[in-house]
């Protein structure tokens, strides 16, 4: 029997993040900056994301010289789905007290 785990808060403000940004590629250290979390946080939850099917994944394709390729990322058809009953389920004016930081900022 396999069993359903809940998203952490950590992982609900990367699905969040991904869903902000649309159908476009998003850089996992564009969502380190965004949500205010470090790379060991980020880019483990980027991974389990993309094990169950949420998150797509891609090279980029013509980095710029000088530079290795980096890892892209954007919500499934899936993880969208997800992304979108998160957010009518949180709850109103009760939130802990680091969640105020994983809430997307804007650039």
């Amino acid at each position: 029997m396999v069993r359903a785990r809940r998203l952490s808060p950590q992982s609900a403000a990367v699905l969040t993040a991904l869903a902000a940004s649309g159908e476009q590629w998003s850089h996992g250290y564009d969502l380190c900056r965004t949500l205010d979390l470090k790379a060991g946080t980020v880019y483990p939850i980027l991974i389990r994301l993309t094990e169950r099917s949420l998150v797509e994944t891609a090279w980029e394709t013509d980095p710029p010289r000088g530079r290795p390729a980096r890892h892209l990322y954007r919500l499934s058809a899936a993880g969208a789905e997800l992304a979108r009953t998160l957010a009518p389920s949180a709850p109103a004016g009760r939130r802990a007290s680091g969640a105020a930081r994983l809430a997307p900022r804007t650039i």
